[in-house]
């Protein structure tokens, strides 16, 4: 049985758990505009975080720990303000640092969160330059998985991307996504597997 505080405790966690579970229902709204594609906002943190880390791993006096974190936390108030595209933030007020300021006061390790958050949005460390280029070099991977499935405004939207980004690191990666197709990581149309279909393990073709 837990005591009333250690209780009290665990239901801020929980609350935590389920309003985190929000952002896998939250769309991505600059989607919209290009027309095609989707993306939750739980999708793009997990993915900054992968590419924080690789920028950190290029740019070895960041603390790798710290960038993967604020990478997972820099959009944390998008479940209570929804994800404010370039048109919005434009002409509307994004109430996101209100959000993680609120948010911050509902868990005992709030204090951490809202320091990544209000890092990332000064930009003047170096964790938080490589977290910016992270989100931006995140957006340009989805762009460009749009590019190769036949949107032609996603290549110019690249191009404005690019010009955002600040890290030599995130300068150099941004030119590769570019250069480099999104399936090339699994695809080879010169792998003669892809038509023998060969089974490593067996020794036999599929069908």
């Amino acid at each position: 049985m837990l005591r009333n505080k250690e209780k009290n405790k665990y239901s801020q966690f929980a609350d935590f758990v389920y309003e985190t579970n929000i952002h896998s229902k939250t769309p991505r709204s600059g989607l919209w505009f290009l027309g095609s594609g989707s993306q939750s906002v739980a999708e793009h943190l997990f993915h900054t975080a992968m590419i924080a880390y690789t920028l950190a791993y290029l740019e070895p006096r960041a603390n790798r720990h710290k960038v993967v974190l604020m990478a997972l936390f820099h959009d944390i108030g998008e479940g209570r303000t929804s994800d404010h595209n370039y048109v919005h933030q434009r002409y509307g007020r994004l109430a996101e640092a209100e959000a993680v300021k609120d948010i911050a006061q509902s868990v005992p390790f709030g204090k951490e969160i809202l320091e990544l958050f209000m890092e990332e949005e000064q930009r003047r460390t170096l964790e938080a330059k490589l977290v910016k280029d992270a989100d931006q070099l995140e957006w340009i991977a989805t762009l460009r998985g749009e590019e190769v499935k036949g949107n032609q405004k996603a290549r110019e939207w690249i191009q404005i991307a690019l010009k955002r980004l600040k890290t030599d690191a995130g300068k150099k990666l941004g030119k590769a996504l570019v250069e480099i197709h999104p399936d090339s990581w699994w695809f080879d149309a010169k792998d003669k597997w892809f038509v023998d279909r060969k089974d490593k393990n067996r020794g036999w073709n599929r069908k």
